[in-house]
C-alpha cells in the first residue's frame, strides 16, 4: 500500500528509537504559521515534535512570511508575525520558543525605528533579522523560490542596515543558494563587527538545472565554505538540506528516509562544515515544518546524534545547544 508523503501513515513506516533522549537541545530554526498559513504547523504541531523523544529545551523561530498584517504602511507588515509570534510564546505554558528572528527590509533609512517597534513586539525575544540574500536564478523550478533583489549584498544602504544590527547587538541570518556563497563572503567581510548566521549549507540546490550538476556544486561549495569560515563573525547552521529545493527526493517518495539513510547522502556537507568552523561556531537546526516534508524530527535529530558520537561532550554541547544559546543569547 502507497501512503500520500507526509501523512501519519507515510512517515510510521519509519520508526526509530531515540537516541541519547538526555541530551539537552536548542533548535535555533523553525517556522510556525496560524491556521491557513503556507504549511500547517502551528504551536500544537510544534510540541507533537518536540516532545517527540528528544529533550528539545528551547527554540529560535526564523521569520517566515506568517501572520503579516493586512493594512498599515507595508514596511510595518511584518510586525504582524513578530507579534503572532510573541503571543505564541506566551500562551505556551513551556515558552519553548524563546527567540525570534523577524524580517523587515534593512535598506531603509528609519530601521532604527523599525527595529524599536520590533523589540517591542516581539515582549523581548527579538534576537535578529533575516533580510534573505536568496535570489533565484530559475524560479519556475523551486518549491520556495528566493525573491530578493539581485547583489542585495552589494547595496550599501543594505550593508549600512546589517551594520546598524550588530551595533544593537542583533545577529544578521542569511538563507541563499549555493552560487551566492561568494556574495555572502564578501558581505561579511565588509561588515565584521555583526555575527552573521549561514543558514542551510547556502542552500545547494538539485532540482532543474542542478540536478545533473550535483558533484561539481559540491566541490566548488567546498571551497566557498572554507573560505566563509575564515571569517570569525560567522556561524553555520546545520540543517536545512532536506528541503524539496535540494533534490534529494525524499518528500515524494514511497517512504521517508531512517537516519542512516539521510546519514549516507548527506554526512559530507555537515563534517566538511564542522571541519571548517569547528563545534563552537555550528549549531545543528531542524528547518521544521519544511523539512518535515522529507522526515520526521525524531529521526532527523537521530542524524545528528550519530553525526556526533564520536565528538567530545564538550563539541556536543556546543552543537546541539551552546552556540545557539551564545549566538541568540537564550
Amino acid at each position: 500500500m502507497t501512503f500520500a508523503p507526509g501523512s501519519i501513515e507515510w512517515f510510521a513506516q519509519v520508526h526509530e528509537d531515540t537516541i541519547e533522549p538526555e541530551l539537552p537541545i536548542v533548535d535555533p530554526h523553525h517556522h510556525l504559521w496560524p491556521v491557513g498559513g503556507a504549511l500547517p504547523y502551528g504551536l500544537d504541531e510544534l510540541h507533537n515534535d518536540t516532545s517527540d523523544g528528544h529533550n528539545i529545551q528551547k527554540t529560535v523561530f526564523i521569520e517566515c512570511g506568517a501572520a503579516y498584517r493586512s493594512d498599515g504602511p507595508e514596511h510595518l507588515q511584518s510586525l504582524g508575525e513578530t507579534e503572532f509570534i510573541a503571543g505564541e510564546s506566551l500562551r505556551d505554558p513551556s515558552h519553548l520558543i524563546s527567540g525570534i528572528v523577524a524580517h523587515t527590509d534593512l535598506r531603509r533609512d528609519d530601521l532604527a525605528e523599525i527595529l524599536h517597534a520590533h523589540a517591542t513586539a516581539s515582549n523581548g525575544l527579538l534576537r535578529g533579522i533575516r533580510d534573505a540574500l536568496a535570489h533565484a536564478h530559475h524560479p519556475e523550478v523551486l518549491t520556495i523560490p528566493g525573491r530578493a533583489v539581485r547583489d542585495l549584498y552589494a547595496d550599501t544602504s543594505f550593508r549600512r542596515g546589517v551594520a546598524v544590527l550588530g551595533a544593537q547587538g542583533l545577529t544578521y541570518d542569511t538563507w541563499h543558494y549555493h552560487y551566492q556563497n561568494q556574495e555572502f563572503l564578501a558581505l561579511a567581510r565588509a561588515v565584521p563587527e555583526t555575527t552573521m548566521v549561514l543558514d542551510h549549507f547556502g542552500t545547494p540546490l538539485g532540482v532543474g538545472p542542478y540536478e545533473s550538476q550535483r558533484e561539481e556544486i559540491f566541490e566548488q561549495w567546498k571551497k566557498d565554505v572554507r573560505e566563509i569560515a575564515t571569517c570569525s563573525n560567522v556561524v553555520a547552521k546545520l540543517g536545512g538540506l532536506a528541503m524539496p529545493d535540494n533534490g534529494f527526493g525524499w518528500h515524494t517518495a514511497e517512504r521517508p528516509p531512517t537516519s542512516d539513510e539521510f546519514l549516507q547522502v548527506q554526512r559530507r556537507y555537515f563534517e566538511h562544515t564542522i571541519e571548517c568552523f569547528g563545534p563552537e561556531r555550528c549549531m545543528f537546526e531542524s528547518n521544521f515544518p519544511v523539512d518535515r516534508l522529507s522526515l520526521s524530527y525524531r529521526t532527523v535529530w537521530n542524524a545528528f546524534k550519530k553525526l556526533a558520537s564520536s565528538c567530545s561532550p564538550e563539541e556536543k554541547t556546543a552543537m546541539f545547544s551552546g552556540t545557539a544559546t551564545r549566538v541568540y543569547r537564550l
